[in-house]
């Protein structure tokens, strides 16, 4: 395990410290490439020096030179000036050509790519190893009403780091405990900017999805960007495509799909049954990666290889597990957590923690009442989403009426008449 100093003096433990590439070598991708990537750089730049050059495509200054100094003898630029031990350059007639003529392929030119075989094994280095007991595991979860039986079903889940699947009535909070599980990570990880699979480039980090923090570190390889263990939830706007390469066309840059992007790190399909996707097709994609902790992509023109899965995959549904999946695939979800209906104690927990946040005035037994309310009409279950719920409707009532929130018996059979259907 080692450090990475942030900016503000503070330490995070990685496990993985890639060294700062000083030779073509030791950089891991073809000559080829680096010059590529230097020429469209000093396209869309016009004039440039090594050091500019060195900070955009996130390279030593002696590969930007050794670069350099190729294309010199080839006459590829025009050296303009120097400013102390720098050049300062500009493409050539030949070079302009040779640029305009790799830009028709692919229009990347940002960080350097690392290659596939560092990407394996970053990987593979910097999965996700928990020791965590019901303590610490009650304060990730602390904003949240759990049972200690509940937090003993996730705390072993999590250390396994399989796959999970949290099942149970709609309404008592699958999504928030799934969301999260991420918090019991106190490590980071660093994730390249994007890798390079047989001279394609495949974009990896992406600032949506990854939290990328401030260092203060010179030694590590700067086509690295040290975030927090990523967590990527999608729902019912899941579809097949996002689980693959996608090539932009303009640009010829591929995007890593969505579980690539979430390797290190906790993949929730939230919802699970209800997207655009089939519960089968999804299931039958997944079938080998969750299983062999690998997965395979193709590029455009047919070329596969293999990419590690080395991430969390959570389900969360409110529908039976025997309706969306076999007995085959279930047997892969090693851990399956059910989160029941609460409590009349847990239900009034919450709605004690929900009045406070919200500052609504209440009455000592206007808990008891709400649950009156909410099982009658012949409902038979509480739901830990009930005290929020009424809440907001009662804000609305009070908006509506320019009056402050009450949480009178009035109040709160007018807000249940609004948010329960009738039976």
């Amino acid at each position: 395990m080692s450090f990475t100093t942030l900016s503000t003096g503070n330490s995070i433990p990685t496990s993985f410290s890639p060294a700062i590439p000083e030779t073509l070598e030791a950089l891991g991708i073809s000559e080829n490439l680096v010059l590529d990537l230097v020429v469209r750089r000093l396209l869309l730049e016009g004039t440039s020096t090594l050091s500019s050059l060195s900070k955009k495509l996130r390279v030593s200054i002696p590969i930007v030179d050794h670069t350099f100094r190729y294309m010199r003898a080839q006459q590829l630029v025009e050296v303009k000036g120097m400013s102390g031990n720098d050049y300062h350059f500009t493409l050539s007639a030949a070079g302009r050509q040779l640029a305009s003529e790799r830009f028709q392929i692919s229009q990347y030119a940002g960080a350097c790519p690392v290659s596939l075989d560092e990407y394996h094994a970053a990987t593979r280095q910097q999965a996700a190893k928990l020791q965590i007991d019901r303590r610490a595991l009650r304060q990730s979860f602390a904003d949240l009403i759990v049972t200690d039986r509940l937090l003993d079903q996730i705390g072993p889940a999590l250390i396994s780091q399989n796959s999970i699947f949290v099942y149970g009535p709609s309404g008592n909070g699958k999504t928030s405990i799934a969301e999260r599980m991420l918090r019991v990570y106190q490590d980071a990880i660093l994730i390249p900017y994007s890798i390079e699979v047989d001279n394609q480039i495949i974009s990896i980090y992406d600032p949506v999805v990854h939290h990328a923090l401030e260092v203060n570190d010179p030694d590590i390889d700067p086509r690295w960007v040290l975030c927090k263990r990523p967590c990527i939830v999608v729902g019912g706007e899941l579809i097949p495509s996002m689980l693959e390469l996608r090539l932009d066309e303009a640009s010829g840059i591929y995007s890593a799909p969505l579980q690539m992007k979430a390797n290190n790190g906790i993949f929730i399909v939230d919802d699970f049954g209800r997207q655009l996707m089939s519960p089968r097709d999804l299931l039958n994609r997944w079938i080998v990666p969750l299983d062999r902790r690998v997965d395979y992509l193709t590029l455009r023109y047919g070329v596969k290889f293999q990419i590690p899965f080395e991430l969390m995959v959570v389900f969360s549904t409110n529908l039976e597990p025997s309706d969306l999946a076999d007995e085959a695939f279930l047997r892969r979800i090693q851990n399956k957590i059910f989160v029941e209906s609460v409590s009349p104690a847990v239900f009034d927990q919450i709605f004690d923690r929900v009045v406070a946040a919200r500052r609504v005035p209440s009455e000592p037994d206007s808990a008891e009442y709400l649950r009156l309310l909410c099982l009658r009409e012949g409902r038979t279950e509480l739901r830990a989403c009930y005290p929020g719920d009424i809440c907001n409707i009662l804000e609305s009532i009070s908006r509506y009426e320019s009056r402050p929130v009450s949480m009178s018996k009035p109040d709160m059979e007018r807000a249940t008449s609004l948010y329960f259907a009738k039976t």
